[in-house]
């Protein structure tokens, strides 16, 4: 996010703070009521391009494998989160897994960088 806020300050974006978190009974009935975002990514950033309505990011830490030598994905949550991804890329969306802070990098300037918007570009002259 930090990231985000000095590279393209104009740019609208919103991030899963709860992402990872462990919560309360109490908490986890009252978000589960809130809304169905299990597997849903962890940041949006709200800027279209010629063929995406906006990207959505599922962050990982560094070292978090999401397949197994098999092929298949490596928790019951990443196979979830796999199937999101893929619904919200039939959407018309551009949505990645981003292991560790370089690939996340590589994924939103390479989006945005493809808008051709300027004040999502501001910062990179």
């Amino acid at each position: 996010m930090q990231y985000l806020k000095l590279q393209y300050p104009k740019v609208v974006f919103k991030c899963d703070f709860l992402s990872g978190a462990r919560l309360s009974i109490g908490l986890a009935v009252k978000a589960k009521m809130l809304g169905n975002t299990r597997a849903f990514p962890d940041m949006f950033i709200a800027m279209p391009n010629k063929e995406y309505h906006g990207l959505f990011v599922e962050l990982k830490k560094v070292g978090t494998r999401l397949k197994k030598k098999n092929g298949q994905y490596a928790t019951k949550h990443i196979k979830e989160q796999a199937e999101m991804i893929e619904k919200l890329n039939t959407a018309g969306y551009y949505a990645a897994f981003a292991v560790g802070f370089d690939e996340a990098k590589k994924i939103i300037d390479n989006y945005l960088l493809s808008c051709n918007e300027d004040y999502a570009l501001s910062n990179l002259s």
